[in-house]
């Protein structure tokens, strides 16, 4: 791998350089991703910087909330990419990396004098990934995509209503985003591990179009897997309008009676083994799904007869699956976050106190630090790299003149 030259940070990615030229979620949730697992990750931003910068709320200009939980661990540098000079710097960043991602469409890419052969050129090893809306191969290859055009398009909208909502509606969460960087985060450490096999770098094409429907279509193609069809499009289980926090008697609780050792357990610890435990719509897996309105209905009535804190400790006590329904306040307090460090307080040196999300994965060998880097000032680390690249003094003194780079606090 290719070696930073200020000391490597902790974890299994640990040496590896990454030039991040993405933004708004996509791209900066999968690259904060390879930043806590140790790689060097340089942020490309334009003057105006990465747009979630500006999206409130905030403590001061540039900082929203999204980007700092998006972009820790990384160094920001301000390059102008239509400049022949900041064109010229990111080449040369790129000589030093490992990898270059970016989720600007292939065809900007290519006028920036930025595309796979450009950069290859100037480093053969380099794992170049594009997080793009749609292969590259499909007729809609050159549509702009969006979260919201890339959950429509994929049928969240009419799942939602299937659902039984009263229209057709967006899942409120950047899910498009987020799946599909978590493809990229696999692209990238799988095509690590070819080349050191092979000793070879490559392209790799990350659709958010097909990564969705990937998604979407593993529970829901139904009986449309089959030709001709065996019935419906929709995992019943999961459309049931009664598929949601039951109401008990003095609030809400989470439940989920699966397998039939669960449902013979709930019926046991409510008094009910003659009773429903011998009705025929419960006895199977099977006869459940056929039948999941009814049950989940029933399940629903027998709910509202206890507190949440009397359901908690039976279902507990009958090993029965339950959990709270949280708030995003509730999860900032959840004991169990808390106690595994995955939520964390710390001190932004600019931004002042705030709640910092670890790693989720731990590791025997190789952990990710769970103190990593905050959040950059846009250009905050500009002059630092150029002079890792090897740009002496007076020249970044002319790139930052005429405007083909920016430092923080520049005007």
């Amino acid at each position: 791998m290719t070696q930073a030259a200020h000391s490597p940070k902790p974890g299994p990615l640990a040496g590896v350089r990454v030039l991040d030229l993405t933004s708004v979620i996509l791209g900066p949730f999968a690259t904060q991703i390879l930043a806590q697992l140790g790689a060097d990750v340089i942020k490309v931003e334009s003057q105006d910087g990465d747009n979630m910068r500006h999206v409130g709320p905030m403590n001061h200009p540039g900082m929203g909330h999204i980007f700092l939980h998006a972009n820790g661990g990384k160094r920001s540098i301000v390059l102008d990419l239509k400049h022949e000079d900041g064109r010229e710097a990111a080449l040369k960043l790129a000589e030093g990396c490992d990898v270059l991602i970016s989720n600007v469409r292939p065809k900007a890419m290519a006028r920036l004098g930025l595309n796979y052969d450009a950069v290859k050129e100037r480093n053969p090893r380099i794992i170049y990934v594009s997080c793009v809306g749609f292969d590259q191969e499909g007729p809609d290859a050159a549509r702009p995509a969006y979260d919201d055009l890339v959950q429509g398009a994929t049928g969240v909208p009419w799942l939602m209503q299937a659902y039984g909502a009263p229209e057709p509606a967006y899942l409120p969460t950047t899910l498009s985003d987020r799946v599909t960087g978590l493809h990229a985060v696999y692209a990238v450490t799988s095509a690590l591990y070819a080349r050191s096999q092979t000793g070879q770098g490559q392209s790799v094409v990350v659709p958010m179009f097909e990564a969705m429907a990937q998604f979407i279509l593993g529970d829901h193609m139904a009986g449309l897997t089959f030709e001709p069809p065996r019935g419906e499009p929709g995992y019943a289980r999961l459309l049931t309008p009664h598929r949601k926090p039951y109401a008990t008697s003095d609030g809400m609780l989470c439940v989920l009676i699966y397998n039939d050792k669960h449902w013979r357990s709930f019926f046991a610890a409510i008094g009910e083994a003659d009773g429903l435990g011998r009705d025929p719509r419960f006895a199977t897996h099977g006869a459940r799904a056929t039948n999941i309105d009814a049950v989940y209905a029933e399940v629903a009535r027998i709910m509202r007869t206890r507190t949440t804190v009397q359901w908690r400790e039976l279902l507990d006590a009958a090993d029965v699956p339950n959990m709270p329904m949280n708030s995003p306040a509730d999860l900032l307090a959840s004991p169990q976050l808390r106690a595994t460090g995955f939520v964390q307080d710390a001190v932004h040196p600019t931004e002042g106190g705030m709640h910092t999300l670890a790693p989720p994965t731990r590791w025997s060998d190789t952990p990710p630090s769970r103190e990593f880097a905050p959040a950059p000032r846009l250009g905050e680390h500009t002059v630092e790299l150029l002079r890792e690249a090897g740009y002496p003094a007076g020249r970044i003194e002319k790139l930052l003149e005429n405007g083909a780079c920016r430092s923080a606090g520049a005007s």
